[in-house]
């Protein structure tokens, strides 16, 4: 991703301004563990270009509060297990494009596919390899969605009781950030991109968000600039490459470089910023 060494005042980051400006003054703590984790940028082709799926997280998560997010969350070590009915390229090719084990790699993608069902309601499996994607309308569906997330089921325990196969085809990798040493909840996150399936319905009916739609690119970045809208910097890198993209098709490319990218804590002209910086 481009956009490195570039600066986020720290007035345009509320959620992590106050550790940001103890650790920029000296103070020092341990550093929390980084949690393994995913996010799916769904987009679709609106008007005016690429839309995107948006979550607004309520005020009262302990990470990213009020934050605008991409459909996501944390990885489920049974994201990994073995046999998880699967098409497209394989966990070690998905090892290969993410520089880690087979393992964990699936355990990236799976946890994508995932977290934007159990959030958004699209499901990016299907009967077989290649045919139509499951219609996944009815209570039964919402039932299975609820029981996903307090962990009643697994992704595996579904696609097998439902004669699915994920479509790891229709998955891309995108950017690849990791939290600030300063944050007292850190995760390594890989962003994925997927196009909204026809005959689906993104919902955003998760009790983690209190808004959720469909968003134009520069509307919402307008919305950040005035203050109106809150993003953390990942978020508002990707979705500026969204933006510039001619087509939602053009958005749902690997891209060429997945470094990781650790914002760190500095001290600029204007006051205390977060830097971009590639590792």
């Amino acid at each position: 991703m481009s956009g490195t060494n570039r600066r986020f005042p720290l007035t345009t980051t509320p959620g992590i301004s106050d550790a940001a400006s103890r650790w920029l003054a000296g103070e020092r703590w341990d550093e929390a563990p980084p949690r393994r984790a995913s996010t799916m940028m769904l987009v679709r082709d609106g008007a005016t270009g690429p839309e995107v799926f948006m979550l607004r997280r309520v005020s009262g998560m302990e990470f990213a509060p009020s934050m605008m997010v991409f459909p996501g969350g944390g990885v489920d070590e049974r994201d990994g297990e073995l046999g998880l009915p699967w098409a497209g390229p394989s966990p070690a090719e998905w090892a290969e494009r993410l520089g880690c084990s087979p393992a964990e790699a699936q355990m990236y993608v799976a946890a994508a596919v995932r977290e934007v069902f159990e959030e958004c309601g699209v499901l990016l499996a299907s009967p077989s390899a290649s045919g139509p994607l499951v219609m996944v309308d009815g209570p039964e569906w919402r039932e299975i969605r609820v029981r996903l997330v307090d962990r009643r089921l697994s992704l595996a325990d579904v696609l097998h009781d439902r004669g699915l196969v994920l479509r790891s085809d229709l998955v891309v990798a995108k950017a690849h950030w990791l939290t600030p040493v300063f944050e007292p909840r850190r995760y390594d996150t890989w962003f994925f991109a997927a196009l909204m399936p026809p005959f689906q319905v993104a919902d955003g009916e998760t009790t983690e968000a209190d808004h959720a739609d469909w968003f134009v690119p520069s509307d919402l970045l307008e919305a950040y600039a005035g203050g109106s809208a809150l993003m953390l910097p990942p978020t508002v890198m990707c979705v500026e490459e969204i933006r510039d993209a001619p087509s939602a098709a053009a958005v749902v490319v690997h891209s060429d470089s997945l470094p990781l990218i650790m914002p760190e804590v500095v001290d600029a002209p204007g006051g205390g910023a977060m830097e971009i910086v590639e590792r």
